[in-house]
C-alpha cells in the first residue's frame, strides 16, 4: 500500500484496521506518519462516516 485512501471512507477504515490487526503499525499516528497524513484530519474523515479510532482498542470502530 502506497497511500491511505482517503476518498473512500469504507475503504480508509478497512486500511487502517488491517495496518493495525496485522501489527504493521503501533497506533493511528504512526500510520498517519508513514503516508504523510495529519491525525487529526484522519480523525475528522473517519467521524464524517460515523466512526472514531479507539486506542483502547487499536482499532476504528
Amino acid at each position: 500500500m502506497d497511500h491511505l485512501p482517503v476518498n473512500d471512507i469504507a475503504m480508509l477504515v478497512s486500511s487502517i484496521n488491517f495496518l493495525l490487526r496485522d501489527g504493521i503499525f503501533d497506533n493511528l499516528d504512526d500510520i498517519c506518519s508513514h503516508f504523510g497524513q495529519d491525525p487529526e484530519t484522519i480523525k475528522a474523515l473517519l467521524a464524517s462516516g460515523g466512526y472514531e479510532y479507539s486506542l483502547e482498542q487499536k482499532r476504528v470502530i
